[in-house]
């Protein structure tokens, strides 16, 4: 007598659905996150300064030359951030501070990085250029189809907001 095994092949189950990588989206950056974005920018840099003035005031008692100094550094350390939020940093990596916080990103008009030296004139040629007729440079990134305000113009740079996109396959 031979016994005779029944042999079970495993019940297919469910496939599960693959995930695929994490890409990220881009999408016109919406005019009040950009502001959002320039806003922590300058309280950053304004912050500097006042913290400085402070330690001024409460060194300018008897040691006038101390609370100059103390001026002196806040300035030159705000200038110094400045240049590294505002250029080397987006050069770098295509984000401000202000920007890695609102989950916004600067880009070239074609796509690419922007570069340190366009960078620096987006933002300290094209903000001012923005700033002198009343601000309306930038008002143009909320009245324009592809968001872009005068100092975008200048530099040929266009601010997206990236959002993480799960796709299942």
């Amino acid at each position: 007598m031979t016994a005779t095994v029944a042999e079970t092949a495993p019940l297919p189950s469910k496939p599960k659905p693959r995930v695929a990588f994490q890409s990220l989206a881009r999408f016109r950056a919406p005019f009040s996150l950009r502001c959002g974005a320039l806003l922590i920018d300058y309280i950053i840099l304004v912050a500097i300064i006042a913290f400085s003035t402070l330690v001024s005031r409460l060194l300018g008692g008897g040691a006038r030359s101390a609370g100059n100094s103390s001026e002196t550094i806040g300035v030159l350390l705000a200038l110094i951030v400045a240049a590294l939020n505002l250029g080397v940093l987006p050069g770098l990596t295509g984000f401000t501070a202000g920007k890695w916080a609102t989950g916004l990103r600067i880009l070239r008009d074609d796509g690419g990085p922007i570069g340190i030296g366009r960078a620096f004139l987006r933002h300290f040629l094209g903000y001012p250029l923005a700033f002198i007729p009343l601000g309306l440079g930038f008002l143009a990134a909320a009245l324009t189809v592809r968001g872009r305000g005068l100092h975008d113009l200048i530099a040929n740079t266009i601010v997206v907001r990236e959002a993480r996109v799960v796709r299942a396959r």
